[in-house]
């Protein structure tokens, strides 16, 4: 099940591991991507905390962790001019940005699930 922060970012967990991109409506809104800068594996990340940084045509955003967790995988995919745009076509599969191992699914509950957050995003 895919959850979803007001600050556009999703995550999909399976057990500890945690994937991590933005959502359908932040690529949207950043229009396209020209750029991505990953954390780099090992770093530990906090609930909130900036995670990477993606910069588009219009702007530069920067994509907070939705939980707490060591970077096990980043999408090197993605960090390269040629491969970003996987971002705007494909941001819940192919587009993620990395993977953490989680030290709390607790945080989880925190989280929007898929109706929730279009809810959000529609201003409902």
């Amino acid at each position: 099940m895919r959850l979803y922060t007001k600050d556009h970012a999703w995550v999909v967990a399976t057990g500890s591991r945690a994937r991590i991109g933005i959502s359908d409506f932040a690529q949207k809104e950043l229009g396209e991507i020209a750029y991505v800068e990953l954390p780099k594996k090992g770093t530990r990340l906090h609930r909130g905390e900036v995670g990477c940084t993606v910069d588009s045509m219009k702007t530069s955003s920067e994509i907070y962790s939705p939980v707490t967790g060591t970077v096990v995988a980043v999408n090197a995919a993605v960090a390269t001019e040629e491969n970003c745009g996987l971002i705007n076509s494909d941001p819940l599969g192919d587009g993620w940005l990395f993977e953490l191992d989680m030290e709390d699914r607790a945080e989880l509950d925190l989280l929007l699930g898929e109706k929730d957050y279009l809810a959000f995003v529609q201003g409902n």
